[in-house]
Formats: C-alpha cells, sequence, structure tokens
C-alpha cells in the first residue's frame, strides 16, 4: 500500500509542478491510501491530515477549474512577507495548542512534529490551492522535516519519497518562475 501511495503521490508533485489541474486526483488517491496508514502507526494527526488533504484535492481542483486559481501561478498575487510573519506565528500557536492536546488526551507518538507538520501542511496546500508560489518555500522546510519522521516511524520508503519531493520542490519552483517570466515578457 506504501509503495502505490508513493506512485500517486509522485504523478501529483509532478503534475502540480507543471501546473496540471490531474494533480488533484493523484493527490486524493495517495492520501486516501496514506490515511489508513498514518492512523495504523499512531501518527493521528498526520491520518487526519491525509484525510483532509482528500476534501482539499476537491476544493483545489475546482480552484483551478473554476475559481481564483484559474489562471496561471503567474498571475496569481501574493501576500507580504508581513502577513506570511503573522500566519506562521498563528499557526505556530496552533500546533502548539494540537501537541498539548495529544499529549494530554491520546497515545500519539512524536506529536510535536506531529502537530506542526500538520498544521504547517494545511496551510501550505490551501496556498497551493490558490495557486501561489509561496507555498513552495513552505513545502521545502515542511518536507525536509517529514524525511526525519517517517524515518523515525519506519516508513522509509515514504521517507525517501519526501527526499524526492524535495527535489521536485526545486523544479516546481523554477518551473513555475519560468512560466512567470514567459508571462512578463509576452505580455512586456
Amino acid at each position: 500500500m506504501e509503495v502505490t501511495a508513493i506512485v500517486f503521490a509522485l504523478i501529483y508533485l509532478w503534475l502540480a509542478a507543471r501546473q496540471s489541474l490531474w494533480c488533484w486526483l493523484a493527490g486524493a488517491i495517495s492520501c486516501a491510501i496514506y490515511t489508513y496508514l498514518m492512523f495504523g502507526v499512531q501518527l493521528y494527526m498526520e491520518a487526519g491530515l491525509q484525510a483532509i488533504y482528500v476534501v482539499l484535492a476537491v476544493y483545489g481542483w475546482w480552484q483551478w477549474r473554476y475559481g481564483v486559481a484559474q489562471a496561471p501561478a503567474s498571475e496569481q498575487m501574493e501576500y507580504s512577507w508581513y502577513w506570511h510573519g503573522a500566519a506562521i506565528i498563528v499557526l505556530a500557536l496552533i500546533a502548539s495548542l494540537c501537541a498539548w492536546l495529544l499529549t494530554l488526551y491520546t497515545d500519539a507518538d512524536q506529536v510535536w512534529l506531529d502537530s506542526f507538520t500538520t498544521v504547517y501542511s494545511l496551510f501550505a496546500t490551501w496556498l497551493l490551492t490558490r495557486k501561489l508560489f509561496s507555498n513552495w518555500l513552505y513545502w521545502l522546510v515542511i518536507d525536509s522535516v517529514y524525511i526525519y519522521l517517517y524515518a523515525i516511524k519506519g516508513f522509509e520508503k515514504t521517507s525517501g519519497l519526501f527526499a524526492i519531493y524535495v527535489l521536485l520542490i526545486v523544479y516546481a519552483m523554477w518551473n513555475w518562475r519560468r512560466s512567470q517570466k514567459d508571462l512578463c515578457s509576452s505580455t512586456g
């Protein structure tokens, strides 16, 4: 099951890097499988995150097809650094609350890493549904932490997937910036 989830996850990121609407279907399949796997190893925040990703895949597909993200990423307006700074602080508080609650009320493992990666992943996915370039900056950090988290939980293949993700994120950043430059040179 893990290998199947990995294959669909790679397809998802490759298609997202190319701004293909079909990335959301591949992502939904991968996340549905990972929901089951993460619950089985007591990463409850991660299991919940994967389930929410399935819902966000539907939202992302709709946004890219009909919503504000219909235009290429190069045409999307980014938020200010101040806005991102405030978001990072608020998300850290939310993640801390989640970790504290998991510590008190569950047998969850790695509650701090699980909570922080979950909260920031939801945020980065929301940025991606809006086709904002800044999503890739968040993913570079988040996915680097996931390499470690999955390795210590025995998901070596998934840890490897996230190492590949880091490389694909660099490709996505390059590809999205290239499309932005192409748009600027064709209008200027």
